[in-house]
């Protein structure tokens, strides 16, 4: 399918980024009549996040599965409702063609239904979208086969009917597939710019951490030493000294 890379960098993106919250046209592989009728698992809920606007412009509603594909699986499910295998030409490719009819309608009103409510309910979350997806891969390979087999055993009219109705439900898929590589393109871009900001945010942190460990510290001014005058007393004395050239007293005899 083509979203199918773009979906893989997604999951990968949103586990990298943590708390901080597909390929080519190709037709799906060949699936068997009885794959149709099986019942798909149920999808796993998705905490995807719808396309961002810009502040102060309202959200622009999100393109459902149903207002896409419902009008071309009404149509497909009237048409093989209306196919009259017994009138093919008897054989094993009429029997085989009865089987896949059968099982068309009965996916039509028991399996995509439900795979549709889900995707509806989420229009923008990949793991509700790609399972409806693939159911309709299979759908759509089951109908090529019946109208293969058509070509060769069918009367011309059902041959014409069976023929439009793959065109409509092949365009109907691959608008939806075509939808939800947008979504997945818009979620992608969230992340990429998410995961450009936290790296910033971190490289920042990291030099500002380095930083203060180079600065040094800033130093205090010295205090100064204050020293302390020396005092005399009331009772003390005082001898001067005799400058030099005056003679020293002499006592009497």
């Amino acid at each position: 399918m083509r979203i199918f890379q773009t979906v893989l960098r997604l999951f990968l993106g949103t586990i990298f980024i943590g708390a901080f919250s597909i390929a080519g046209n190709a037709q799906p592989a060949a699936a068997p009549a009885s794959a149709v009728g099986q019942n798909p698992a149920a999808a796993p809920v998705s905490a995807e996040a719808a396309p961002a606007t810009a502040p102060g412009t309202p959200a622009a509603a999100a393109i459902t599965a149903s207002s896409v594909l419902q009008p071309a699986l009404t149509q497909a499910q009237a048409t093989l409702a209306t196919i009259k295998t017994d009138k093919w030409k008897k054989g094993s490719v009429r029997d085989e063609a009865s089987q896949n009819v059968a099982a068309l309608l009965h996916d039509l009103q028991s399996n995509i239904p439900t795979l549709m409510t889900a995707a509806d309910a989420e229009p923008t979350a990949l793991s509700r979208s790609l399972p409806l997806m693939k159911h309709l891969d299979a759908f759509y390979d089951v109908l090529l086969r019946v109208e293969e087999a058509a070509r060769v055993s069918a009367p011309s009219e059902q041959i014409t009917a069976l023929q439009q109705t793959m065109l409509d439900v092949n365009k109907a898929r691959n608008t939806y597939d075509d939808q939800m590589q947008a979504y997945a393109a818009t979620h992608e871009k969230q992340i990429f710019e998410l995961q450009k900001e936290l790296k910033a945010q971190q490289e920042a942190a990291s030099k500002a951490k380095e930083t203060a460990a180079v600065a040094p510290a800033p130093c205090k001014p010295a205090t100064p030493v204050h020293k302390k005058k020396r005092t005399t007393t009331g009772s003390s004395t005082t001898t001067a000294k005799p400058s030099a050239g005056t003679p020293a007293a002499t006592k009497p005899q």
